[in-house]
């Protein structure tokens, strides 16, 4: 078979990269087309074809641009352009499957131009486009009337299909294959070297930081926690994509600055794997999730994990994470205290988190399962196109 996936923006490149291989490894042809790698980027193809199709004016300019509205704009056009004039001929096979859909209009004009060529087949890693961000409801716009056109839907949970099935969505088109753990490029000496470690529990807070993931939550209960006496570090580690100088600046007026530890950026996975070593706990927020990479990424490296009850955390199994009720800041509070104060029970917590990595399904049986849905999709793509099987 052959397949083209596609994550325009590389938004979830170590999935991408997992699942690639495992369908490669099935013995498919496959193409992960995406947007120019850059230097943060840490996947290595090897089974399978990279080819960097989208963005490539955005990505060019995007030194000069940065990353605000004037590179967001030219970013928007160059993908638009190429929707509606770009080669099809990288997209052409058996199956051609969506990660995302980062920009609704011209996501719109492009899906149909493929439909006719090729079954259609989408990954809703969010049932909900963006977190509901406002910042991001231009790109969303249409999003729920785009996942129509698709001849199978893949879901990671119920949570997810759930959400699906109550916007009308139709059930036999949407498909549940497990979100396998990933594993992050180890740091390297010089990554373990500028993320040093104190003898002080380490709270992490890790990834894109954006307002759906709850770090006004969490600040506001280490605050209360440092101001109770208790003594621990927060370290926050990722790119911000909304105004985090308040939070910062809370703790420093509070006099906690040197509980402090920041690393702001788009970060390597090898730097991120530094940062999970040295933590303790993982804390996990969020307002709202389907399923969550970060935290299927983290679950091998023994950290007690601290999640809200939304999405797929509300699905864990009893004893993988102290779980609060999402948005909650004082559950939040408890939760984290019982953790920072009893090194015992921290531990039991990480080793517990870690066996439920180890005890999920991998990319090996996720690819087999795509597999099956890509069949589905083919057959559904046969039929709107009116030809016998």
């Amino acid at each position: 078979m052959k397949i083209a996936m596609v994550d325009q923006s590389l938004f979830t490149p170590r999935y991408d990269d997992g699942l690639c291989e495992g369908l490669a490894a099935r013995g498919h042809e496959v193409t992960l087309l995406g947007r120019p790698m850059r230097e943060t980027d840490a996947i290595v193809p090897r089974r399978y074809t990279y080819v960097p199709r989208f963005f490539r004016l955005g990505e060019r300019l995007r030194p000069v641009l940065g990353e605000g509205r004037p590179g967001q704009a030219v970013k928007a056009a160059d993908y638009a352009f190429d929707a509606r004039f770009g080669s099809l001929a990288a997209l052409d096979g058996d199956v051609a499957h969506f990660q995302w859909l980062p920009f609704a209009a011209a996501d719109g004009v492009l899906l149909r131009r493929l439909a006719p060529r090729t079954a259609l087949v989408h990954t809703v890693h969010n049932a909900t486009p963006f977190h509901g961000d406002r910042m991001a409801a231009v790109q969303a716009r249409g999003y729920g009337e785009l996942l129509r056109r698709f001849d199978a839907l893949i879901v990671h949970g119920d949570a997810t299909r759930e959400a699906l099935l109550t916007q009308g969505h139709d059930d036999a088109r949407i498909h549940t294959v497990p979100h396998p753990p990933m594993r992050l490029r180890e740091a390297r000496p010089e990554d373990v070297a500028a993320v040093p470690k104190r003898d002080l529990p380490r709270i992490l807070f890790f990834g894109t930081i954006r307002p759906y993931k709850g770090l006004d939550l969490l600040v506001q209960a280490c605050l209360t926690l440092w101001r109770d006496g208790l003594e621990f570090e927060l370290a926050l580690a990722g790119k911000p994509f909304m105004p985090v100088e308040a939070f910062l600046g809370a703790i420093h007026g509070s006099g906690f600055g040197e509980r402090l530890i920041t690393d702001l950026g788009f970060l390597t996975e090898q730097r991120l794997d530094a940062h999970l070593r040295a933590a303790d706990i993982l804390a996990f927020p969020y307002r709202a999730i389907d399923s969550s990479g970060a935290f299927l990424s983290a679950l091998r490296y023994g950290a007690a994990m601290v999640t809200s009850d939304a999405g797929m955390f509300g699905e864990l199994p009893d004893g993988v994470a102290s779980r609060f009720p999402a948005g909650n800041a004082e559950a939040l509070t408890v939760a984290l205290r019982q953790l920072l104060t009893d090194a015992r029970r921290r531990r039991e917590a990480g080793e517990a988190a870690r066996a439920h990595g180890a005890a999920l399904t991998g990319w090996d049986q996720a690819a087999a399962q795509t597999e099956m849905v890509y069949q589905t999709a083919q057959a559904r793509f046969r039929a709107r196109m009116g030809v016998q099987a």
